[in-house]
């Protein structure tokens, strides 16, 4: 289920919405540290996110499913984010070079289908991070934030939802190890909680950051066929009782 997207804006403009957006932003920043002359796209709730590379990057924009809902983002005052279908990116194939997947995959109730359309419109080499809810973290389990509704996922459930859908995983990281709560003390603590969690929490973060490569070489099997061809029988010129000439299928082997 979809969160709406006022409901995502107040989360980000709240003190721990603040500081989620500068711990997850932190970690991005260390996993892409330059996305300079590449195309990046935000898919699902990215707008707080895609401003880290504006000024950077040739080109950053955003798409918003319609169950989430769409807001006004503008990126040196030209609207760079648009509404579309999870499965069909109004995109041509091959175009981005780094794609951000946030606030998505939790709420998705097709994501292989959206992880296809990711694959399409990815370019050979291209990156993208999914950011999801940690099921062994503490945010998943509050839902006073974003990241506690959906679905949960592990590492081990997003690298095998990456590897059926032809990416390639390459690496995880995890954030937001500082719990869910509106306390000054914890807020203003928040990166020596980061800190901490890394060298001694481990996989208990409140989000999963993994990032994946497309599989370029990887193709859709198709299902085995016997292949028949069409030969031309001999007729007898025309009756009353037919006109039509017949044929019939033929196995290839047979020939």
């Amino acid at each position: 289920m979809w969160t709406d997207v006022a409901d995502l804006h107040a989360f980000y403009e709240s003190p721990t919405g603040a500081m989620a957006r500068r711990l997850i932003r932190r970690k991005l920043r260390l996993m892409w540290p330059n996305v300079a002359g590449a195309t990046v796209l935000g898919f699902g709730y990215a707008t707080p996110y895609l401003l880290l590379f504006c000024g950077e990057a040739v080109r950053v924009c955003a798409l918003m499913p319609p169950q989430q809902g769409v807001m006004q983002w503008t990126v040196d005052g030209r609207v760079a984010v648009g509404l579309s279908d999870e499965t069909v990116f109004p995109v041509p194939d091959r175009c981005v070079d780094r794609l951000l997947l946030i606030h998505a995959v939790e709420a998705s109730e097709a994501t292989r289908a959206m992880l296809g359309e990711c694959w399409r419109v990815l370019a050979e080499g291209g990156r993208m991070i999914i950011v999801a809810p940690n099921r062994r973290g503490i945010w998943a389990r509050l839902e006073r934030t974003p990241f506690g509704q959906g679905r949960p996922f592990s590492d081990g459930q997003i690298r095998r939802l990456l590897r059926e859908t032809r990416f390639t995983p390459v690496r995880s990281e995890h954030a937001l190890f500082a719990p869910p709560v509106r306390r000054r003390a914890i807020l203003s603590t928040a990166n020596a909680w980061e800190r901490l969690g890394e060298k001694w929490l481990g996989l208990i973060g409140g989000v999963t950051l993994t990032e994946a490569t497309k599989q370029v070489y990887s193709a859709t099997p198709l299902p085995v066929r016997s292949r028949l061809r069409m030969l031309p029988v001999p007729v007898r010129p025309a009756t009353a009782r037919t006109t039509q000439a017949a044929r019939v299928r033929h196995p290839s082997s047979s020939s």
